[in-house]
């Protein structure tokens, strides 16, 4: 991460996990540097390190972006104060993707209940015909039809035979 910090115009942080984002991280960044949040809550980012590094913050500088100029000059912009930016400074999940997102997740739940006895302790894909219904009928919904694979794409598809 470190070596990253140094050399990157953005870091979007997608881990779940607390503080991959470090006052460490913050003295080597280059001036201009984003920084953002994907994947939880706004902990990913230290921002209270970030603050104590920082001489000055400016919020808003721009719609969802802060400023924090460093004592050398460098300047740091944190996307969405460090939130979910795809929640916080865009639209989200619209109801139009997250209609499948739940049928989905429904479907799935209904066929871990009916198959309870048979499954073990264990994560299990959403089975392709759960999958598979709900993108035909969402496509259905949007007048949206799709070609079958031909078998000389299926082929390709499952193999490494060619292409680069």
């Amino acid at each position: 991460m470190i070596e990253a910090a140094r050399r990157a115009d953005l870091i979007c942080t997608l881990t779940g996990d607390i503080h991959v984002v470090r006052a460490e991280h913050f003295k080597v960044m280059k001036n201009g540097c984003m920084i953002c949040n994907s994947g939880h809550f706004d902990v990913e980012i230290d921002l209270v390190a970030l603050k104590k590094t920082a001489v000055t913050v400016r919020e808003g500088v721009r719609n969802f972006v802060d400023e924090y100029m460093m004592d050398d000059g460098r300047k740091i912009f944190v996307l969405a104060e460090g939130r979910l930016i795809n929640l916080s400074a865009a639209e989200g999940h619209p109801a139009c993707v997250m209609d499948m997102s739940f049928s989905t997740q429904a479907l799935a739940s209904e066929y871990a209940v009916k198959n309870k006895g048979k499954l073990g302790k264990k994560v299990y894909d959403v089975p392709k015909e759960i999958d598979s219904w709900v993108a035909s009928l969402k496509l259905k919904t949007m007048g949206i039809s799709i070609d079958q694979l031909t078998d000389e794409q299926k082929k390709y598809l499952s193999s490494w035979d060619m292409g680069t």
